[in-house]
């Protein structure tokens, strides 16, 4: 087997990895954001990280309708209506009409989804923050040629 050849399996064992290690961090994220909802006295809050990522998108772009939702999330708009049917149920979100078109529906925040959002922005901060600090560690150069690895592996999954 070539440098290179080794070189390639070694980044594809690396790759599988992260994603094994994405999925435990991605678990740990909802129940490390559920339980600074319970420690800070949340009445209600969604058990689902799709839910909670639906109320920010609605939290930055309000007011905003099921296609504008879909699109800025990349998913259906059945699966946004189902999400925030439920959310609406529970409270989080409500519906509002504007003046000039009473057909579309469109999403704002109530009290307690602004809560949540506020909750999810500050997880967030501290999230991008151990991040630039993880980055510190690499040169512009190297910067660089993972941006340009990220950029293309998330072209290549999209396109599957």
């Amino acid at each position: 087997m070539s440098t290179e050849e080794r070189t390639k399996q070694l980044l594809y064992e690396q790759y599988i990895r992260f994603f094994h290690v994405y999925e435990d961090h991605k678990d740990k994220e909802i129940e490390h954001f559920l339980s600074i909802a319970q420690r800070e006295a949340f009445e209600n809050f969604p058990l689902n990280l799709t839910a909670v990522h639906m109320i920010d998108c609605i939290g930055r772009h309000e007011p905003i309708n099921n296609s504008g939702i879909a699109e800025a999330m990349n998913l259906s708009k059945a699966s946004i209506t189902k999400i925030g049917n439920k959310l609406l149920e529970e409270g989080f979100v409500k519906r509002t009409q504007m003046n000039d078109n009473k057909k579309e529906s469109y999403f704002r925040l109530s009290q307690q989804g602004k809560k949540i959002f506020d909750l999810h922005e500050r997880l967030h901060e501290l999230e991008a923050e151990r991040f630039y600090r993880f980055l510190n560690k690499y040169s512009e150069v190297e910067l660089k040629v993972i941006h340009k690895f990220l950029q293309d592996a998330s072209i290549d999954i999209e396109s599957r």
